[in-house]
């Protein structure tokens, strides 16, 4: 597997994440989505932070509008929805070949024994986290995590639309 193309990570970027996240960020290996106005959406980290514990969230949603999008999912319960979803054999092969590529993009940045063959979001079986699910679709791009583009499609924030300049965004 190739290491996907980030580029070095600013300090502008490492900046933002921090007003993001509310703390700084940690274990940046490059930003794998961009708000349409440049912003960070989602960060990829490390498999291992520089503290040494495991990581196993390799995309990890940044962008305060699509984490509070993806906490209004959870707390509706779209997650048995979605989970349903599952009991077709197309969409669970799918998420099955999602799990597999997070896992081959994390790998790109190392082994760790500890999450080997955990990827995040409760794939290949399960619908866990709404958070994990759409930062790997929107850093995979459409298409590739079928869950993660539902939990995005049936959210109300997109990113289409820069709201990063809005109150209580981050930009």
């Amino acid at each position: 597997m190739t290491t996907p193309p980030y580029p070095p990570v600013s300090d502008a970027d490492l900046a933002v994440l921090r007003e993001q996240l509310g703390r700084p960020a940690r274990g940046v290996v490059g930003i794998a989505a961009r708000c349409v106005c440049g912003n960070p959406t989602v960060v990829a980290t490390s498999p291992r932070l520089p503290d040494g514990t495991p990581f196993p969230t390799f995309y990890y949603l940044t962008h305060p509008a699509a984490t509070a999008a993806m906490s209004v999912l959870e707390a509706d319960h779209v997650m048995r929805e979605l989970s349903d979803l599952l009991s077709d054999e197309e969409v669970a092969a799918a998420y099955r070949l999602a799990h597999e590529a997070y896992l081959g993009d994390r790998s790109a940045f190392g082994e760790v024994e500890e999450i080997a063959g955990i990827s995040a979001g409760g794939m290949p079986t399960r619908v866990k986290c709404l958070h994990a699910l759409a930062g790997h679709a929107l850093a995979a791009g459409p298409g590739v995590n079928p869950i993660g583009d539902r939990a995005l499609a049936l959210s109300s924030w997109s990113p289409e639309r820069c709201v990063c300049a809005e109150p209580g965004s981050s930009g």
